[in-house]
């Protein structure tokens, strides 16, 4: 291994066997040479990817790590051939699959190409799905456009596809529409649509940066195994170095279109050579680091009278049907939850998605309804009036995953941090001025960013606005919910850096929500983790990493990629059985959901 100059990329030489037990060196299935992508601006084309080269074996895992806007979805795109035109374009270099140049070829021609020899699986499987159109039909369809054969044939040929990647009942999924399926359902559909007809070459686009790490962890056993059985050759795009940990064989590191380094997997990770490659792994978290750290801080904070206290909260949605949409069933978001956070604590909500994490911040937030006791700081709020929740949610703040889509395009940023202020009527012109230019100080902004707007800035500088935003009202408590998982490595790092610098010196206490394990046991104090609605363990850091007691903690724990080629699990848990639907008829009996470990790593949930 060694580092890239002169754009010239240092690849090893002669034949090697990956964690597939293939060989690799040898008449290599893809041929990337000098490959630049031109994208059109201002000032004349300027090159997004710049002299790239690599190549890849069959039976191969190549990833290409780096931070977004470091080129890596333009070389995928430029391999598929889906550059955006007209103002994107391949400037130069070649694309050899097989022995052919697929770098020129009109798009006429690549259709035979695409699909049948080299396949894509999509960041987000919602917005790579037509919504309108059965899974049955969007799998036929795609078999069809390559294969002279009939509709029962293609059908047979989906439902395989399906039972390849562990989709229970594959023949009814074919029935549904992708808005039935869950995120990590719709993933294995997207995986079964490209791997259908065989292709040579596997293209993985941040494959499992939406999903949630137990979910993200049986994509990536699937990948592993579906590669196995079919020699199929990966080019896995992620900026999880912990993924890349977990799945390569080989690693490009991307930097601003350009390849600063390519190895091993394991020499990278050993002994990087690119200054820029040592940054990205020492922002990587990793779990055990942040144990032994409890803060001073929350120690004594806990001493003093909670600052929240949730007591018995349950979150139902009704669902109605019939003539008269009477209420039918109910959703339970959330049952029976209990917990307190202190002034100067961290606790942390774990869980994957719909186990009702975002719904109790909510309520906490006074967003939705519920029943049971919400006491911030020894004031019930149910009950109150509009203007008593009002006042009251002056204290408590939120920090949304996507800060994009928290923010109004149409304002500057200084307004829109000056918004909460001017709500609440609790400062005047001048002073809310002099104060928003204090916070963007604060958060590493400076003032004449103020009259800017929300899309000239990067994903972690709007995210800082965020909470910049968060902190107008001067909160004694901020719920943050997903606030990173969004952002790369190392801007999660300085974020996260602000956050706890932040609780140092205006001793804010935050609900910090995530299904990023790696992240909670660097920022916590305790933790909850939540499964259906219900918390099923809480403690201290130390205790729920240290010597987590549920079947479901350890599954998550376990679950998280270690940044660390040579600790890479042999096989991931998983549960034995679907999760029972939170929706419950009227008039059935209350029960609580119990998990069971049956061994092997292998979890059951029931209702008792």
């Amino acid at each position: 291994m060694s580092e890239v100059k002169d754009g010239e990329p240092a690849l090893a030489n002669g034949p090697r066997a990956s964690a597939n037990g293939q060989r690799h060196g040898q008449d290599p299935v893809l041929v990337v040479s000098g490959l630049t992508v031109l994208v059109r601006g201002e000032d004349g084309p300027r090159a997004v990817v710049e002299d790239l080269s690599f190549s890849l074996s069959r039976g191969e895992t190549l990833a290409i790590a780096g931070e977004s806007g470091s080129g890596k979805s333009m070389t995928s795109l430029a391999i598929m051939g889906l550059l955006p035109k007209p103002g994107a374009r391949i400037g130069g270099g070649s694309i050899r699959l097989g022995d052919r140049d697929i770098a020129g070829l009109s798009e006429g021609r690549m259709k035979a190409v695409r699909g049948r020899r080299i396949a894509m699986i999509f960041q987000e499987p919602m917005t790579s799905l037509n919504p309108v159109l059965s899974i049955g039909r969007q799998l036929t369809e795609a078999i069809l456009a390559h294969e002279a054969i009939g509709r029962s044939e293609a059908r047979r040929r989906a439902i395989a596809a399906l039972r390849a990647v562990r989709i229970p009942d594959a023949e009814g999924r074919l029935k549904q529409y992708p808005h039935e399926l869950s995120g990590g359902m719709r993933q294995r559909v997207m995986i079964a649509m490209a791997i259908a007809l065989k292709p040579d070459v596997l293209i993985a686009d941040e494959p499992t940066t939406a999903l949630d790490v137990t979910v993200q962890g049986e994509v990536l056993e699937l990948l592993r195994d579906l590669q196995r059985d079919l020699g199929t050759a990966v080019i896995l795009i992620t900026h999880d170095m912990g993924v890349v940990a977990e799945m390569a064989d080989r690693v490009v590191v991307m930097k601003e279109g350009r390849a600063v380094e390519t190895g091993e997997v394991g020499q990278l990770f050993d002994a990087p050579q690119a200054d820029y490659t040592r940054d990205l792994l020492a922002a990587v978290p990793r779990i055990g680091e942040g144990r032994g750290r409890m803060e001073t801080r929350a120690l004594e904070s806990r001493a003093a009278p909670p600052l929240v206290q949730i007591n018995d909260l349950c979150v139902r949605f009704p669902i109605r049907s019939g003539f008269l949409s009477r209420v039918r069933a109910n959703v339970h978001a959330v049952e029976g939850v209990s917990f307190e956070i202190a002034a100067g604590e961290t606790l942390s909500l774990v869980g994957e998605s719909g186990c009702g994490k975002s719904t109790t911040a909510k309520a906490l937030a006074g967003l939705v309804d519920y029943s049971g006791d919400i006491i911030l700081e020894g004031t019930n709020m149910a009950g109150r009036t509009s203007e008593e929740r009002k006042a009251q949610r002056r204290k408590v703040q939120m920090i949304f995953q996507d800060p994009f889509a928290s923010l109004d395009p149409r304002m500057t940023v200084g307004d829109l941090v000056a918004e909460p202020m001017v709500i609440h009527g609790t400062a005047r012109r001048e002073e809310r001025w002099a104060r928003v230019a204090g916070l963007f100080d604060r958060v590493g902004l400076s003032a004449d960013q103020m009259a800017r707007y929300p899309h000239e800035f990067s994903g972690g500088q709007r995210q800082r606005i965020c909470i910049a935003r968060a902190l107008a009202l001067r909160p004694r408590l901020i719920i943050a919910d997903e606030s990173v998982s969004a952002l790369d490595v190392s801007v999660q790092a300085r974020v996260l850096g602000l956050l706890r610098e932040l609780q140092a010196e205006f001793g804010i206490a935050y609900l910090f929500i995530s299904h990023d394990m790696a992240v909670v046991e660097n920022v916590s104090d305790r933790i909850a983790v939540m499964y259906l609605g219900q918390i099923v363990e809480m403690g201290t850091r130390d205790q729920i990493f240290g010597d987590p007691q549920h079947p479901y903690t350890k599954r998550l724990i376990a679950a998280v990629p270690r940044p660390d080629p040579h600790a890479r699990r042999r096989a991931f848990e998983r549960a034995a059985s679907e999760i029972p639907s939170p929706v419950r008829m009227i008039g059935d009996p209350p029960n609580r959901l119990e998990l069971h470990d049956l061994g092997d790593g292998h979890l059951v949930a029931s209702r008792a």
